[in-house]
């Protein structure tokens, strides 16, 4: 589908086959089983209707007038319709049933490699991507794709054998009628894909349109506080309702289209009755073709069936199409390129030896190493994971077009803190970002523990990093599930003391239920400090080498900070500690201060002798420029 304008695209057909081949692959055998029971559910439907001829010519008409009918041969006759139709019940409860097993199996399977795949994709797809369109995948795209599996998949299989079982039948019965019938489906086929075309393009435009109505209502829920604090209720009003009215338009016209379907075909249809009555009775009066009372019954009967299946169709044409608009918004995230991991240098628990050198092993030694194969010779090194973290002429851009960092070169060696000072933009935050590797250089070097960070299992480097950042994500969940969100295996203990290190023991006790206290929203029950401080408490239970803060302690009033500030100072004792801060005050003790302007390293130094050079930080520092 062309995104904008609902027109079918190229990629229509290979979506729609990709779609099928969950029913095919995940449930082959139930579809096969749904198959034969829509086969005997249409022969069923089409032997009532054809049983019309045989019920008149050869048991009701000849008992007409006689003084002693015998009913047995026309009781035996509907003894047989009847089981014929019961059957035809069976098989169609049978399907039915069996259509919404496979299609919620479907939308299970769906839903897991959705996921699956959305944890295995870069944060540059999350930062291009707003949090409602991608909810509206999980939400508005699935649920088409159950509506069309459910009941437009089996409808439209039901209709198809339906029209072609008709027209053999109807062929049988009479050659010279089923001239008149061809007609009427050539004038019907372009009926429907007229008005179905229209209403398929109206109906992509109305799944478009639900989404951005989804994604502006999630961001404006999240925002109600900036809402309301700015008075900007109206202007909010005012966008929404232009979302909103392009909805009512594209949903107006699409309905309108669909609404059509089902009353033209309708009438084609009692046209197409009409004239086959008229037409029949002409044939059956005048003797020609083999036209008898039971012929011409049984074929009007497959008029009203030949015409059902063709508005079936079409009803189930707009499902089929908004499916498959869904599908391919969901298959375009799922072909979207997972972040890319081709380190190799992974982290492992080590022991020390006699001679000094590091192990391998199982059990949790406190001791960590990084297991370097090294493919020329099939030899493994171990490097003990210390936080020596080092820049070379680093360069980065999240564009090509456009660079962020520029030559940056610096090194922060075990249990040393940096800190980064600069306006908003200066790149900051960035620099943290390569550290993790959420982003990867264009240019120049990082270096961990003297290996390239290239080089690491980005799971394996990550789990070697503790970050706190300025806003917090507390998950669904208990207080002290958050905090061990930082290490699944740690004990209760362990949470107690990273709490304790985090001074965040002191109001966790004072909830109701203490640790086992439920957070939901994001932990909108508690304060901001207090969201913060159980993010600190995450970053300590898990007693990583390297820590990033972030504007760790931007939110916290000034009170709140100096009992922070001191759990931060026990929290960094022993490790490589990178700091980006607004408020100075915070990193005065830092081994090394990096001014930053546009980019570059335009300062360094420790705080004195920032100070004494009276440039850019000595401004910073005595109030005589402002951060911005």
């Amino acid at each position: 589908m062309n995104k904008r304008d609902g027109r079918v695209s190229k990629n229509t057909i290979k979506t729609a086959k990709r779609l099928l081949k969950y029913v095919t692959k995940y449930y082959k055998l139930p579809f096969i089983a749904v198959f034969f029971c829509i086969v005997v559910s249409s022969i069923a439907s089409i032997s009532v209707s054809l049983s019309l001829k045989f019920l008149l010519d050869d048991y009701i008409i000849p008992l007409i007038g006689n003084q002693n009918p015998d009913y047995t041969e026309l009781y035996k006759a509907l003894g047989v319709l009847g089981t014929i139709f019961l059957c035809g019940v069976l098989a169609t409860f049978t399907y039915t049933r069996l259509m919404v097993v496979i299609g919620q199996g479907v939308l299970r399977k769906v839903r897991d490699e959705m996921f699956e795949h959305m944890q295995k994709l870069p944060i540059r797809y999350f930062d291009q991507n707003t949090n409602g369109s991608i909810m509206s995948l999980y939400t508005n795209d699935t649920d088409t794709l159950r509506q069309m599996i459910n009941q437009a998949l089996p409808q439209v299989l039901m209709s198809f054998l339906t029209i072609i079982v008709t027209f053999i039948a109807m062929i049988v019965l009479s050659p010279l009628l089923t001239i008149l019938a061809v007609l009427m489906i050539v004038l019907m086929v372009f009926v429907t894909k007229k008005i179905g075309g229209n209403s398929g393009r109206f109906f992509v435009r109305q799944q478009l349109a639900l989404a951005d109505v989804t994604g502006f209502v999630e961001e404006h829920m999240h925002g109600q506080r900036v809402i309301k604090v700015f008075n900007h209720e109206k202007k909010a009003e005012e966008q929404f309702d232009e979302l909103n009215e392009k909805l009512f338009t594209a949903a107006s016209s699409a309905n309108t289209f669909a609404n059509m379907m089902g009353p033209v075909i309708g009438n084609l249809g009692n046209l197409q009755f009409v004239l086959t009555a008229v037409f029949g009775g002409f044939l059956f009066v005048m003797n020609i073709g083999g036209i008898t009372l039971g012929v011409l019954a049984s074929y009007l009967q497959f008029t009203k069936s030949f015409t059902q299946p063709f508005m079936q169709v079409a009803q189930q044409f707009n499902s089929i199409v908004m499916a498959l608009a869904g599908a391919e918004r969901i298959f375009s995230m799922m072909d979207e390129e997972p972040e890319v991991d081709e380190g190799y240098v992974t982290l492992v628990n080590a022991k020390r030896n006699a001679d000094g050198s590091l192990t391998e092993c199982k059990e949790r030694t406190g001791l960590w190493a990084w297991k370097h194969p090294h493919q020329a010779d099939g030899s493994v090194t171990y490097t003990e994971l210390k936080g020596d973290v080092r820049f070379y002429d680093m360069t980065f851009g999240y564009t090509d077009e456009k660079m962020v960092l520029h030559d940056l070169t610096l090194y922060a060696k075990p249990g040393q803190k940096l800190a980064f000072v600069g306006s908003t933009g200066a790149g900051k935050t960035t620099i943290t970002n390569l550290i993790n590797r959420f982003y990867d250089v264009q240019d120049g070097k990082i270096r961990y523990d003297d290996i390239n960070i290239n080089k690491i299992k980005k799971a394996d480097l990550r789990r070697s990093l503790g970050i706190v950042l300025q806003d917090t994500h507390l998950f669904t969940g208990t207080i002290l599930e958050n905090i061990r969100y930082g290490n699944l295996d740690a004990t209760d203990e362990q949470v107690y003391a990273a709490a304790k290190l985090a001074h965040a023991d002191q109001f966790i006790k004072m909830l109701p239920k203490g640790y086992d206290t439920m957070l939901t929203n994001d932990g909108e029950e508690l304060s901001q400090g207090q969201r913060q401080l159980l993010a600190i408490a995450r970053a300590a239970v898990a007693d990583p080498p390297v820590l990033i803060l972030d504007e760790a302690t931007s939110s916290i009033d000034t009170r709140t900070e100096s009992i922070v500030q001191k759990g931060m100072d026990n929290l960094m004792k022993g490790r490589t500690v990178f700091v980006i801060a607004h408020r100075l005050s915070t990193i005065r003790n830092s081994d090394a201060i990096m001014v930053l302007d546009h980019g570059r390293i335009v300062e360094r130094g420790t705080h004195e002798e920032l100070i004494k050079e009276k440039g850019i930080y000595y401004q910073l520092y005595t109030g005589k420029l402002e951060l911005s």
